[in-house]
């Protein structure tokens, strides 16, 4: 039986599933012809039978019934894995719930492969969690307990940026000094790497790594960000009530801006607490929207509608974007400089965080011959221009955007069990 292997870049926001097979390295394809998948999974009611990536995203706007689940990845090393979550009224573990989203890849690659793989390199960011080093462990444990659980016997991990600097590696020539931005739905991760093709195909690269970085910062928390500026004053955010003009707790808005958080606001408690806030409300009309949200558990939408936006922006200078789902006829024109503007200070600490990382390294910004960027996030203009900044004489590579992580945790797949 011939030797496979593979990489997971399982992602905050997409995953992707790449193999190795006699030195050659391919995507499998993990959901009908695409190589990646969001990482979304949907358990519809009643009998919480699991779909995963488009087709989750689509029977959840489809107001199927059912749970619906994004983000999943943010949970690892935090207490919610422990504490769980009821889905359609049943308690369920999220390991059982990551594991089930996993397995289902797995066998799709397993199939593509033509036999079962049981080596794989995992992806993982810099930090599952900053500043927490117990939790960044539980976390890395508790993602190989699940890729045990789904069926692989050996396993290995690599830092996501360097796995992407794997994948460009294969077109280099002669030897450059490379940081690598990878900037993920839920961390951005730095590293500064020296590239050659003499160098290619060592096990042990750790002489050619100089520094890695990370913060847990990434395209959710731009998500976030434009949603509390432009999205949630709509909705009555800082709106006021009562005699005294006391303003409206915040915190049921910034839970509705996060994929992880929404589904913990649909609670007989809030609704109801909401409902007295509307009652002594200033400003009515905006706060029955977000009671509106909350009654018909719509808050994926809202949130899909901020990131639907984020992208617009992306490309154009003002957008505008349709929430008639709330009411009739209603949307929110944004334009790009709130945006920036929302986002500047996540920015300044991502690129914060890539100058932490020359500074680790040892090097000045000018001894940079190329800039990996990786993640849908570095298409925003300015990430883009931030980077520009940094690095003005260096090359800037941006191919594959989606999938370097997973064809580089793929060809680390070769090096390490090949």
């Amino acid at each position: 039986m011939t030797l496979i292997t593979c990489g997971i870049d399982f992602g905050t926001s997409n995953t992707s599933f790449a193999l190795n097979k006699d030195g050659a390295v391919t995507l499998a394809p993990v959901e009908n012809n695409h190589v990646t998948i969001p990482s979304a999974i949907f358990f519809q009611s009643p009998n919480n039978q699991p779909f995963f990536g488009r087709e989750a995203i689509d029977l959840f706007f489809d107001r199927k019934k059912g749970r619906f689940m994004r983000s999943l990845k943010r949970v690892l090393g935090t207490p919610l894995m422990k504490n769980g979550t009821v889905v359609n009224g049943v308690s369920m573990n999220f390991s059982v719930i990551i594991a089930t989203f996993l397995r289902t890849l797995k066998e799709k690659a397993d199939a593509y492969a033509g036999q079962e793989i049981e080596h794989v390199v995992m992806g993982r960011p810099v930090h599952f969690v900053d500043n927490d080093p117990g939790a960044d462990e539980r976390a890395e444990a508790e993602l190989k307990a699940i890729a045990e659980r789904i069926g692989f016997k050996s396993i290995s991990f690599q830092y996501e940026p360097i796995a992407a600097a794997f994948a460009h590696e294969a077109n280099v020539s002669g030897e450059k000094l490379a940081i690598v931005v990878d900037l993920g739905g839920g961390t951005s991760d730095f590293t500064v790497i020296r590239l050659s093709q003499q160098h290619r195909g060592k096990a042990d690269r750790s002489s050619d790594i100089l520094a890695n970085t990370g913060v847990r910062i990434g395209g959710n928390d731009f998500d976030k960000e434009l949603s509390l500026h432009a999205i949630m004053p709509e909705l009555g955010y800082r709106s006021t009530y009562g005699e005294k003009n006391l303003e409206v707790p915040l915190r049921p808005y910034h839970d509705l801006a996060e994929w992880s958080k929404v589904n913990f606001l649909y609670t007989p408690k809030t609704i109801q607490q909401t409902r007295q806030y509307l009652h002594q409300s200033h400003d009515k009309k905006r706060l029955g929207r977000l009671l509106q949200v909350l009654e018909k558990e719509t808050g994926h939408v809202l949130l899909a509608g901020a990131e639907a936006s984020k992208i617009a922006l992306t490309g154009e200078e003002t957008y505008l974007a349709p929430f008639d789902f709330i009411e009739e006829g209603f949307g929110i024109t944004m334009e790009r400089s709130l945006f920036e503007a929302s986002i500047r200070d996540d920015v300044d600490k991502i690129a914060q965080a890539a100058s932490q990382c020359l500074t680790d390294a040892g090097v000045r910004a000018e001894a940079i011959d190329l800039v990996i960027l990786t993640g849908g996030s570095t298409e925003v203009p300015l990430v883009q221009q931030a980077f520009r900044n940094l690095f003005p004489d260096a090359q800037i590579a941006d191919q594959n955007k989606l999938s370097s992580v997973g064809l580089g945790l793929a060809y680390d797949s070769l090096y390490k069990f090949g």
